[in-house]
């Protein structure tokens, strides 16, 4: 009777257990990702510099988000026109690298928590339970036990546990139980190898540092993503006029093929001419499908890079090309060489391979610490209590136990090895620091020739432009009293449509190479909507 009220109670008991775990597992998914979102963007909020950037669009997304859950077609504004800043914003957004460094940024933070983690309390916790029966004695027994351990930073481990037992014993009308309880508790502290805080703490350390250097080279990666952005967008744009002039072009050779016509039907010029301008005419319309296609091609590229579907459809806001045409040109207000020492101060990848020298060095003393012995001095002690009924309590003296342990350092090969690459490692980090600090002055001195040259090249372009629409305009006028030949009107014309190109090729250039030189001297700032300012 008693063994059958046991076991239901007992199946009762595993079901109500498994039920709240269940529960409780569920429950909580969502709380875990929230807490890590948590203490993941406060690290990063508190290690954030505001001579980095601004703090915005860092956060990754809901990583338990679909793909079918993003409503692309909403970020695309309702009238159509993609702007530059929506193109900026909606990169940040969808781009699938912008998306990997964010994530990056936020896994390294990560580790950066679970490497605090290690200097905190561990608590634990376990407990089960069971019925057996054995040549006619049936009982019931469980058993729980909590405690914690802990690292501390002069390398001591704590640990401390107290466990519990019950054993009940049911035969026939006998009864009988006893309870059993065991508090333990342990201190190891390293005396030699591994005592001193700066040894133990090394991997925080490291992981602290590695956490702020991923802050800069992210916010190094949008500065030179937001950049590829706008050049991609003007460079689209760019191709647009190139179709807008190649049909001007074309149309204009169709309406000189018409003038001409009629010039050799009245005998006025040679039927030669009237075949060279058929012969440009449809020169000209090749040109125009090839512009056609190879501005196409551009927006199915740039939709890609903006993370959209290439079915996706809008328009180019032409307004950004003329506000760059009205813009004023102007020079940097400092020279070369005060452009290199700023980038040399502001650059972010080149202050995190300075500081990746600090690591080095940090290194080499970590890795000639492991060179010593281990002499260790062990604490523990152990308050039992046993055989307790519920009638009668009977306490065992407490237990207290000190020790040491010392291990001689007869074998340290891979420690040795560990050292010496230690030492190798610091030449390395020299070495790229120096190669970066090359690579930024080359950088910032082709940045620097190119802003120049594309000013000049502007400049000169602008001119030739205005030169020929009026070679153009003047060789009409010829053609119209017979005073020029119609080669010499295709001619003007295949310059006309050259210098256009050309204008709107040196106007992006320069735009960009303004871009790319306050990139490569770190003095651009991306703003939260996406933008750049200085």
């Amino acid at each position: 009777m008693i063994y059958k009220l046991f076991k239901k109670k007992l199946h009762f008991m595993l079901l109500c257990t498994l039920a709240v775990l269940c529960c409780f597992s569920g429950c909580t998914q969502h709380n875990y990702k929230a807490e890590a979102d948590e203490q993941v963007y406060n690290i990063i909020d508190q290690k954030w510099n505001d001579d980095f950037g601004s703090k915005a669009n860092y956060k990754i997304s809901d990583t338990n988000a679909l793909p079918d859950d993003i409503k692309i077609e909403k970020a695309i504004p309702l009238s159509g026109t993609l702007t530059l800043k929506d193109a900026v914003r909606i990169a940040t957004a969808h781009n699938h690298i912008y998306q990997l460094e964010k994530e990056l940024l936020y896994t390294t933070v990560l580790d950066l928590r679970l490497a605090r983690h290690d200097f905190e309390p561990w608590f634990f916790g376990s407990g089960g339970g069971g019925y057996a029966s054995s040549d006619g004695d049936d009982g019931v027994g469980a058993a729980a036990a909590v405690g914690f351990n802990r690292l501390l930073a002069t390398g001591a481990r704590i640990s401390a546990n107290i466990a519990v037992a019950w054993v009940r014993i049911l035969t026939g009308d006998i009864q009988t139980g006893s309870l059993g309880t065991i508090l333990t508790a342990e201190i190891i502290q390293p005396l030699l190898r591994g005592s001193d805080p700066k040894i133990v703490q090394e991997n925080l350390t490291q992981a602290e540092r590695d956490a702020l250097y991923q802050i800069r080279t992210f916010n190094r990666f949008r500065k030179t993503f937001v950049v590829s952005i706008i050049s991609q967008y003007y460079r689209v744009l760019e191709l647009a006029d190139t179709v807008k002039y190649a049909k001007e072009n074309s149309h204009t050779l169709d309406w000189l093929y018409e003038r001409v016509g009629k010039l050799a039907a009245a005998g006025r010029v040679p039927r030669e001419e009237l075949e060279q301008v058929r012969q440009d005419t449809l020169r000209a319309l090749d040109t125009c499908i090839q512009a056609e296609k190879d501005y196409k091609q551009a927006i199915d590229e740039f939709k890609i890079t903006l993370g959209l579907p290439t079915a996706t459809e809008f328009q180019f806001d032409e307004n950004e090309l003329k506000a760059l045409t009205a813009t004023e040109m102007t020079c940097p207000d400092f020279s070369e060489g005060d452009a290199l020492e700023i980038a040399l101060l502001q650059r972010l990848d080149i202050v995190n391979s300075a500081d990746a020298i600090i690591d080095a060095r940090r290194k080499i003393v970590v890795a000639a610490d492991s060179l010593r012995g281990d002499l260790n001095l062990t604490v523990a002690a152990e308050i039992p209590s046993r055989g307790l009924s519920t009638s009668e309590i009977k306490e065992l003296p407490d237990i207290l136990t000190t020790g040491l342990e010392l291990n001689l350092p007869l074998d340290r090969v891979a420690e040795q090895n560990e050292y010496r690459k230690a030492l190798i490692t610091l030449s390395q980090r020299q070495r790229e620091y120096e190669q970066s600090h090359d690579i930024v002055t080359l950088e910032v001195r082709q940045a620097y020739r190119d802003l120049m040259t594309a000013m000049q090249r502007h400049k000169v372009q602008s001119a030739a432009l205005e030169l020929a629409r009026k070679r153009l305009k003047n060789t009409h006028l010829l053609l119209q009293y017979g005073r020029a030949s119609s080669r010499r009107v295709l001619d003007a014309q295949s310059d006309l449509l050259e210098a256009q190109n050309e204008a709107v090729d040196a106007m992006t250039d320069y735009t960009i190479a303004t871009l790319n030189f306050y990139r490569d001297t770190g003095i651009l700032q991306v703003r939260p909507d996406g933008m750049w300012q200085l």
